[in-house]
């Protein structure tokens, strides 16, 4: 079975007995995507009227849009899940925490503590594992304290199927024996992803100009680029970006054709690397819709998650109270290095 014709097989929202799930910041629906397709139930809450649209149009679930505060009210849900902004990373900035107003996580704590959850998820990049591991130690013990086990993974989208570099953080609380499962050995190269679409050429094919070419040549110097940016077809893709795929930047993912002209990617194309299916239809504006792609979790990334979560679920082992204090310190962590 080809890539595109796995995750246009897989990737359909099944319907089944599994549990509520509860996603928050829920974007256009990729996420809830992965969960569906294991057959949970999905209720998305997202700001951005396109990215809500589209997550009603492909999913059997509601998508409800609001600005989301931490009294928002919420329906009961065994799973909640999420990618919450994060602005305190900001170095220039005031560093506040949790007590930062612009911050998602005083929202997602906020909803595990209201639902008390089996287990819940949530996903975001790889700084705050690192230079902002400061304000990862803050959220987990304000998590923590609610009564659950963590463990933190660094895991890359590009070890579950996806056709894309994307080192992301997992960290997930639960109440004992959850376990990640193996990464997945063969890695998908753009060219498995984008088939005959790569070597295209229709007539709104947006190229770069002379002046850009000299940009990008100028842009790669600068930063050391040992390889051009363009999209190599023989090696999974770098990380897909609203920036590198929405803006006419240095760093934009393009095809480099046989004649020398390189091209930016269409929607089709950005949305096959990063794993949504054929079927699956975005609402918005083309910058919308490059932004929606660029900020969504690869759905065949979330589908594997999704599968630990409800093998999770499904086991008939939970720990005690005093056997989640007790493995809750230290913090689980897991991470490949």
């Amino acid at each position: 079975m080809s890539y595109i014709e796995k995750i246009n097989h897989i990737l359909k929202p099944a319907t089944s007995r599994n549990p509520l799930i509860v996603d928050l910041f829920a974007g256009c629906g990729g996420l809830s995507l992965g969960f569906e397709a294991q057959g949970f139930e999905t209720h998305g809450f997202e700001m951005d009227a396109d990215a809500c649209a589209t997550y009603r149009k492909n999913l059997k679930g509601n998508c409800t849009q609001l600005v989301l505060t931490p009294e928002t009210e919420l329906p009961a849900a065994s799973v909640v899940i999420g990618g919450p902004p994060c602005q305190p990373f900001s170095v220039g900035g005031k560093q506040k925490g949790l007590a930062d107003s612009r911050d998602g996580f005083p929202i997602f704590i906020s909803a595990v503590n209201r639902l008390r959850p089996d287990i819940w998820m949530f996903e975001n990049v790889r700084g705050l594992l690192y230079r902002n591991k400061w304000y990862l130690d803050e959220i987990n013990q304000a998590l923590q304290s609610l009564g659950y086990v963590i463990e933190i993974k660094l895991l890359n989208a590009v070890d579950f199927g996806v056709p894309q570099n994307r080192e992301r953080i997992i960290v997930v609380g639960h109440k004992g024996n959850f376990t990640f499962s193996k990464l997945l050995e063969r890695r998908i190269s753009a060219l498995d992803a984008l088939e005959e679409l790569a070597f295209q050429v229709p007539p709104e094919s947006k190229f770069l100009t002379p002046s850009m070419d000299e940009y990008v040549a100028k842009y790669e110097k600068a930063s050391f680029c040992k390889l051009p940016r363009d999209l190599h077809l023989d090696k999974p893709a770098r990380t897909l970006t609203c920036r590198n795929l929405a803006g006419a930047t240095g760093d934009m993912l393009r095809i480099k054709l046989p004649d020398g002209r390189r091209r930016r990617l269409f929607l089709k194309e950005a949305a096959r690397l990063q794993s949504f299916p054929d079927w699956f239809k975005f609402v918005g504006t083309e910058t919308s819709c490059f932004n929606q792609v660029g900020n969504a979790v690869p759905p065949l990334f979330a589908f594997h998650l999704a599968g630990m979560v409800r093998n999770y679920l499904q086991s008939p082992e939970r720990l005690t109270p005093n056997e989640i204090v007790e493995l809750s310190l230290p913090l689980q962590l897991s991470l490949p290095f």
